[in-house]
């Protein structure tokens, strides 16, 4: 294999295709400049550790007729394919959301079938946050009565016993988790008011003449 390695030998390779040619047809004949170590090599045979370099290709007439970027590392080749899938998934979103939107418009005959669906799932997670509210109530006025239980024996000059501690424990815990769902049951229900707007909007557009959804 004929090997320039300099990179001022670039251009000479280039000036020198006529001689390199002479081996083979010029129609067929090609020269590679690669990247290596941060030098521009240039030879009329690509090796086989530079296959993944970035690279251009030359004619006989030392015209270039390709460039090739360098293959990507294994973290970029996982980077491309996360980038891949998060596209994969966002399409499949998009997809699910038009299906959505379909089966909504010929679901409903009427604005007023549409806003019947979503304030009865409203009106349950109205139901629920009352529910929480109240539970929430309850554990604080028994979490109150225990610390007070606890505060007495304390203020006697008495150990609080273990059960009494192990109780205000568990009910602190239960009282969080029911705050914890409250707060998800909040966030639902301004959720749902903002789909049924959404919804509305979607609905009177897919719903306008010369429209996909024109029921």
């Amino acid at each position: 294999m004929n090997r320039l390695a300099p990179a001022l030998l670039a251009s000479i390779a280039l000036l020198a295709l006529p001689a390199l040619a002479q081996n083979k047809p010029a129609a067929d004949k090609k020269i590679y400049c690669w990247d290596e170590g941060g030098r521009k090599v240039c030879g009329d045979a690509l090796p086989a550790d530079a296959v993944d370099n970035a690279r251009t290709e030359f004619s006989a007439s030392g015209m270039a007729t390709r460039h090739l970027d360098r293959a990507p590392t294994d973290a970029e080749r996982v980077e491309l394919e996360a980038l891949a899938e998060q596209e994969r998934v966002a399409a499949a979103a998009v997809a699910a959301r038009e299906r959505r939107e379909l089966a909504m418009v010929e679901s409903y005959a009427s604005e007023a079938d549409l806003r019947e669906a979503y304030q009865h799932r409203i009106g349950l997670l109205e139901t629920a946050v009352k529910t929480s509210l109240l539970s929430i109530d309850g554990l604080r006025d028994s979490l109150v009565t225990l610390l007070r239980r606890a505060g007495e024996a304390e203020l006697s000059g008495k150990a609080v016993a273990k059960p009494l501690l192990a109780n205000i424990q568990r009910q602190h815990q239960v009282l969080r988790r029911q705050q914890a769902l409250l707060q998800e049951q909040r966030h639902a229900h301004a959720a749902a008011d903002e789909g049924l707007a959404a919804a509305l909007e979607r609905y009177r557009e897919l719903k306008k003449p010369g429209t996909d959804g024109q029921g």
